[in-house]
């Protein structure tokens, strides 16, 4: 009796388990759940980095190097010049040819020795920039460029192989889950480096930057060499293949992926809801403290705030779109989430809610996450297997673009609406602190609109092209 019971409860429990905890379902007899989340450490790394670059880093080289602001902002936009090379590198993997039989393997390793490099030499180039420095600013200033131009190609090579790799192994059936468990690693990977970068360097030093960025370095080739150890099957008839085989060259293989029905579409429509959701960057934390009158610690805890309602949001995706749900109508779920998101901001000036601004910055990373998820899902129902690494690099290319693009444009939008304001060039209601960051909020839930707008003839469309023979689906996706 009291076996019957324990096996009753152990039972019980395991299925509990699987249905409540966040990706306990994604793991597989082939494909375990250890194996995912070591394969996931590329993201750590990734992770990392961005956190230096678009968050520590630029404090840093402001306030306690004195470095220009100007020069600090193009610093940060450079990792960006390679984001549209994507699309190159995802498909220079698909056609790799390796005597070993490897894909993507040495691209994510390639990729890795590049940001290592960047990150190696940058704490250096960075204290020859500084003002205190005795050499000429042009060294500085070329030191700096090349290490931030090398930690951003390293990024995205890394992350558009790597995400590639988890697709070639994940089945069709877990692809989805497997992709937001990715993006899941990422975002806790960037709020884990916050706090410790922030703790690392709170009494700041020379010493401690090229310490601190250094071991970032470091950690950057552990965690992906744990990350691709034996993951990659060597198949070397495949290598064979590709190498006998006639390869397109990118131009034309891309001009016919951007020919297949919905591709155009859907690529605007990545674009324009990367740009709604992302303009608010720049602002959102000024916007506390200027406006609502937060203090410094209320307005960084929104970090935590929008990324719980991400998480959130790639958890419930992957459900659903392992359940065959529609990544466009998920997509276009997170668009819409939006809408109410960054109206709960803007009105919590007039009315006076740090409460009601609290939710809408939940409720603009749940959209976002929502909507991350969805197109990412949606881009390989574009393109067959044997191309994964170019729809993902697609996507990603166009992805990364329109978010430097949006996170510079909310920045010069508010400074720009906020002088013709003063002017009363925007009339008597708009002559507020508050009147700048609304017009990007305002611009924020137009883009939105048309993103619905864009992307909603699209609902259904895997579902309309693809066949019994296609062997791909849904959940047919790059990451």
């Amino acid at each position: 009796m009291i076996g019957s019971v324990n096996r009753f409860m152990i039972e019980k429990l395991m299925r509990t388990g699987t249905q409540w905890l966040p990706f306990a379902d994604v793991a597989t007899r082939e494909l375990s759940l250890s194996r995912l989340l070591r394969l996931s450490l590329f993201q750590v790394s990734v992770a990392m980095a961005t956190v230096l670059l678009v968050g520590t880093l630029n404090r840093v080289m402001i306030v306690e190097l004195g470095i220009h602001a100007w020069i600090v902002s193009a610093m940060a936009a450079l990792p960006l010049v390679f984001a549209p090379f994507r699309a190159l590198i995802g498909f220079r993997s698909d056609r790799h040819k390796s005597a070993l039989g490897w894909r993507r393997v040495p691209y994510v390793w390639f990729g890795s020795m590049v940001q290592f490099a960047g990150l190696a030499i940058m704490p250096f180039a960075l204290l020859v920039l500084s003002a205190d420095s005795p050499a000429p600013p042009a060294v500085g200033i070329g030191a700096a460029a090349l290490a931030f131009l090398l930690v951003g190609a390293g990024m995205q090579v890394t992350q558009t192989a790597g995400l590639a790799l988890a697709t070639d192994l994940a089945s069709e059936e877990q692809r989805p889950r497997v992709v937001a468990l990715m993006y899941t690693v990422l975002l806790l990977g960037m709020i884990v480096s916050g706090f410790l970068f922030s703790a690392a360097l709170a009494d700041f030093s020379p010493t401690k930057l090229v310490q601190v960025v250094q071991t970032a370095a470091l950690l950057t080739i552990v965690l992906n060499v744990v990350a691709l150890w034996k993951q990659e099957p060597r198949d070397r008839a495949r290598a064979q293949a590709i190498a006998a085989a006639a390869t397109l060259p990118f131009r034309q293989a891309f001009a016919a992926f951007y020919r297949r029905p919905g591709a155009p579409r859907f690529l605007l429509a990545v674009a324009l809801g990367t740009l709604g959701f992302n303009m608010q960057d720049i602002v959102l934390e000024p916007y506390g403290g200027e406006v609502l009158g937060l203090s410094v610690s209320d307005t960084t805890f929104l970090t935590a705030l929008s990324a719980g309602g991400g998480l959130v949001a790639f958890v419930l995706a992957a459900k659903a779109l392992s359940k065959g749900a529609d990544p466009f109508r998920v997509a276009g779920y997170g668009a819409l989430v939006g809408l109410p998101a960054f109206a709960c901001v803007f009105f919590a000036a007039p009315v006076d809610s740090p409460a009601l601004f609290r939710i809408g910055t939940v409720l603009i990373g749940f959209g976002n996450g929502l909507f991350a998820v969805g197109t990412l899902t949606a881009a390989m129902g574009l393109e067959s297997k044997d191309r994964a690494g170019l729809a993902l690099g697609a996507w990603g290319a166009v992805q990364a673009t329109a978010s430097g693009i949006a996170v510079f444009s909310g920045g010069a939008l508010r400074d720009l609406s906020v002088h013709f304001a003063a002017n009363g060039g925007l009339g008597p209601v708009f002559r507020g602190s508050s009147a700048g960051y609304g017009v990007v909020y305002h611009t924020e839930i137009l883009l939105l609109f048309v993103t619905l707008i864009v992307i909603g003839p699209l609902a259904g469309h895997a579902r309309r092209t693809a066949t019994p023979s296609s062997g791909f689906g849904l959940a047919e996706l790059p990451g």
